[in-house]
């Protein structure tokens, strides 16, 4: 994948990346990363010059499991991180069961479930293998990311969705390089 070494040597230079995979990694959950804006907001930082992160919202904590489907499993894990990591709002959702909530067909990876996430550049993902080496999700690819574009994705139909989020983050404020693609 195109940018795949440039995004982990980036990732690399993270003063808390590290620390926060290995916290997530910790909760033994299976096809787990931390995605969105933890990726995207410190690469789009990056390309801006910008030494202090941009505030994060949440940390989001994808995973997958087909056989639990409760949110108050979810819930048990931020719980779980925020009592080992506080001052971080954690949100941790199965993507098993997100398929309910945005009234599609049911996903079956992380992977499938990012790939219809809004916005491609938001749809990536970075997490520890069994070796302790970065591994990235990323269905749409990196090329947007890395070339500071804003585009919607082809599985997200949604369009006003879409624009109204972008105008929402006031990303095109935040990081003025930023391309929208509409």
């Amino acid at each position: 994948m195109q940018h795949e070494k440039e995004l982990i040597d980036l990732l690399l230079t993270h003063p808390f990346l590290m620390r926060d995979l290995k916290l997530v990694q910790s909760l033994g959950l299976p096809d787990v990363c931390i995605a969105a804006g933890y990726v995207r907001n410190f690469v789009w930082d990056h390309f801006h010059g910008r030494s202090k992160l941009t505030p994060l919202n949440d940390i989001d904590v994808l995973y997958y499991d087909a056989a639990d489907l409760r949110e108050e499993t979810e819930k048990s894990y931020e719980e779980q991180l925020t009592k080992r990591q506080p001052g971080f709002n954690w949100s941790v959702k199965n993507q098993a069961r997100m398929h309910q909530r945005n009234d599609e067909q049911p996903y079956r990876s992380v992977d499938d479930a990012m790939k219809r996430w809004p916005e491609t550049a938001t749809a990536v993902g970075v997490a520890l293998d069994d070796d302790d080496k970065i591994r990235i999700i990323a269905p749409h690819g990196l090329e947007d990311l890395f070339s500071l574009r804003i585009r919607r994705s082809p599985f997200f139909d949604d369009a006003d969705y879409y624009r109204s989020r972008v105008k929402s983050k006031n990303w095109l404020n935040l990081w003025p390089r930023l391309e929208l693609i509409d």
